[in-house]
């Protein structure tokens, strides 16, 4: 079999990169190893209900009036309308480290400003000149690391500031340990806290069955349950793909999604993987009874803390680091239309791929571990929300082990390697790296790679 254009993996960037071909091409092929599309954000049923993976909100709101903001870039290079989607802002978002030191934030930037000129006005300068200093940066032009924690502390003498500031970053997209790339630190900054978070008015699924339709509309082809074992390439260029059950698909071009380090295994290298430490995350999702809305806090959709003296975020020595996370209460947005016979309660924490491979030699000792855990973070996530424990009428919990199984991400590591490629090119003339690994984050950023690589790369060059 031949696709002229092939796409490998229907995560979110695979299909807006794959979307992006189809509207000016015909003969684009989208292949996913799961029955499912959407990757880190996708969806499963547990009693009869419709569970979403990976998406808590997403960022890089923007109103319809601002054509160059990222989310309206998007919308018109896929030919989406706003309307097909419905777009409801978060209410507010804190960063908490106790009850003393907090920082609420929500759409509107002027919020929190006014707070950090309120609690922390002795640096408040400081972080004025940090703004108009992300404000004049190009995070995307061709730059070696640089430290945004140094250079945070180049602007702001307050270390537990510092540490507020990087929290909801690091944890919505940092691949570095206790740090972040200042680049991929301003596409954040601007991302979360200028431009803020939301969610369609449906679930993930509806999300997905619209860019599959939308897709599908323009001629595309996809092709579910066809993992990828092997690309073959002679000389500079990629020639085709195996797929697990030996089929071969040549092809003229080629976007791969699945990370840059996953993508060089197919093609017969060996990374390096003790140079870098990889990341990895454990949640877990409460489904509550619908009466305990009235208990939770009514206007907090993301509470991102800490409860240790310094704030740690680095692959942990025990399975799961439970002295900082997320809780997102995701029925908090506004004018949401959200069931009321169940609400949810997330957390998100920091966990250890190597010691919950161990245990996962032993089911039994596995699954207890990640009850134990859970209960553990309900007790954490009360002491900041309150009690709502003796409500759970269903719990789940995601390892790395997890997005293993359903990602191939190595180590289960959401937001890949350390080692970003930016403008996305390989050693090979036709073969291209969108996604996470070439440093674009956050769902909105994710599918903005996708059509980025393919508009450089692919389009302009046809």
């Amino acid at each position: 079999m031949h696709a002229r254009f092939l796409v490998i993996g229907a995560g979110l960037s695979g299909i807006a990169a794959a979307i992006r071909l189809a509207r000016f091409n015909d003969d684009v092929l989208l292949i996913e190893k799961h029955s499912r599309v959407g990757g880190l954000n996708s969806y499963y049923y547990r009693n009869n209900r419709l569970f979403e993976t990976g998406l808590h909100a997403i960022t890089n709101f923007a109103p319809k009036s601002v054509k160059k903001a990222p989310l309206n870039r998007l919308l018109r290079q896929l030919k989406i309308r706003r309307e097909e989607i419905g777009f409801h802002q978060q209410m507010k978002s804190e960063v908490y480290f106790s009850p003393d030191h907090s920082l609420v934030f929500s759409n509107d930037f002027e919020e929190l400003c006014n707070e950090i000129d309120t609690k922390y006005h002795a640096v408040s300068d400081g972080f004025s000149h940090l703004v108009n200093h992300i404000n004049g940066y190009d995070p995307f032009r061709p730059a070696p690391y640089l430290s945004a924690r140094n250079v945070l502390h180049s602007f702001i003498d307050n270390q537990r500031l510092v540490d507020m500031i990087l929290c909801p970053l690091l944890y919505y997209g940092s691949s570095w340990e206790d740090d972040i790339d200042f680049s991929q630190f301003v596409i954040m900054f601007r991302s979360i806290f200028q431009e803020g978070m939301f969610r369609p008015q449906g679930s993930i699924k509806e999300f997905l069955d619209l860019l599959v339709e939308k897709y599908k509309g323009f001629g595309g082809t996809i092709r579910l349950r066809s993992p990828v074992k092997r690309i073959t390439h002679k000389n500079r260029s990629v020639y085709s793909v195996i797929l697990a059950n030996d089929e071969e698909i040549t092809c003229d071009f080629l976007v791969s999604t699945i990370g840059s380090e996953e993508t060089r295994i197919m093609l017969g290298s060996k990374p390096d993987m003790t140079k870098t430490k990889r990341l990895g995350f454990i949640e877990n999702i409460f489904q509550l009874q619908g009466s305990m809305r009235a208990s939770l806090p009514p206007d907090r959709t993301c509470i991102f803390f800490n409860t240790s003296n310094r704030f740690s975020f680095r692959k942990p020595d025990e399975c799961v680091d439970l002295t900082s996370g997320v809780i997102c209460l995701p029925f908090n947005f506004q004018s949401l239309e959200y069931a009321s016979d169940f609400i949810e309660v997330r957390t998100t924490h920091l966990a250890n791929f190597d010691i919950w491979h161990t245990v996962s030699s032993d089911h039994n000792e596995y699954e207890r571990l990640k009850i134990e855990k859970a209960r553990l973070s309900s007790t954490i996530a009360e002491n900041i929300i309150g009690k709502f424990s003796d409500q759970i009428t269903f719990q789940d919990t995601f390892t790395p082990l997890t997005i293993l199984r359903y990602t191939g991400k190595i180590e289960g590591a959401i937001y890949g390697s350390p080692n970003k490629i930016k403008n996305g090119a390989t050693e090979y003339d036709n073969l291209f790296i969108a996604g996470t690994d070439q440093g674009f984050l956050g769902i909105i950023g994710s599918m903005l790679s996708g059509v980025s690589i393919v508009n450089q790369h692919i389009l302009s060059k046809l």
